[in-house]
C-alpha cells in the first residue's frame, strides 16, 4: 500500500465513523428496512450457508435479517479472527447458539462450534462506493477471506450499511475485493 493510500484511508475511517454514528441515529428502523431489500432484492439459495455479523458499535444491525434468513432455511455462521494476516474461519451459529467475546469486541460462536464455508457473506464496513468498494477498518480480514473463497468456488458477498455510509469513492489498493451487492435502509446495488 502506497503511504498516500493508507492516509488516505486512515482519514476516512475516521470520517465515517462518525458518519455512520449519525446515520444509525437518524435510522432506527433501518435493521428492518435492510432485511425486507435484502429479502426483495437478493437471491439467496434455499439451504445456503450464510455468513453474517455481530453488530459492533453503530454497525447496521444484520440480526432480523438473519433470523429471516434461518426461516427460509439458510444456514448461518459467524466470522473469527483466527491470527494477523489470516482468512477469517466461520462457525455454525443458530438463534439461541452461545456466542463468546473475542478479538476487538467481537462476539462468535464457541471453539467447539462447526467450522462452515460460506456462500454468502453479509459484510460490515465504514464506507462503500458505488464501483462496489468497501472501506473496513484497517486489517483486510475480509479482503483476505474473499481472495481465499474466490479462488475456490463462487462466492457472493453483501454489504450491509446505512445509506449515510457512501462516498463518491473509496480509496482502493491491488488487494481490496469488490463486493458483489450492498443493501442499505434505502436502496440495494448490484455490482456484478
Amino acid at each position: 500500500m502506497t503511504e498516500a493510500t493508507k492516509v488516505d484511508k486512515a482519514a476516512l475511517r475516521s470520517e465515517m465513523a462518525m458518519a455512520r454514528r449519525r446515520a444509525a441515529a437518524a435510522a432506527p428502523a433501518a435493521a428492518e428496512a435492510v432485511r425486507e431489500r435484502a429479502l426483495a432484492g437478493l437471491t439467496i439459495p434455499e439451504g445456503a450457508v450464510v455468513s453474517a455479523y455481530w453488530p459492533l458499535r453503530e454497525e447496521l444491525d444484520p440480526r432480523p435479517l438473519m433470523l429471516a434468513l434461518v426461516a427460509r432455511g439458510a444456514r448461518l455462521c459467524l466470522p473469527a479472527v483466527v491470527a494477523a494476516e489470516r482468512p477469517l474461519s466461520f462457525r455454525a451459529w443458530a438463534p439461541g447458539d452461545p456466542l463468546v467475546e473475542a478479538r476487538f469486541g467481537t462476539h462468535v460462536p464457541i471453539q467447539s462450534a462447526e467450522v462452515l464455508t460460506p456462500e454468502v457473506l453479509l459484510v460490515p464496513l465504514l464506507a462503500f462506493d458505488r464501483q462496489g468498494y468497501r472501506l473496513g477498518y484497517g486489517g483486510g480480514f475480509y479482503d483476505r477471506t474473499l481472495a481465499a473463497l474466490r479462488g475456490d468456488r463462487r462466492v457472493s458477498a453483501v454489504g450491509v450499511a446505512y445509506a449515510g455510509q457512501e462516498v463518491a469513492a473509496v480509496p482502493i489498493e491491488a488487494t481490496d475485493q469488490r463486493l458483489d451487492a450492498l443493501v442499505t435502509e434505502k436502496y440495494l446495488l448490484a455490482f456484478t
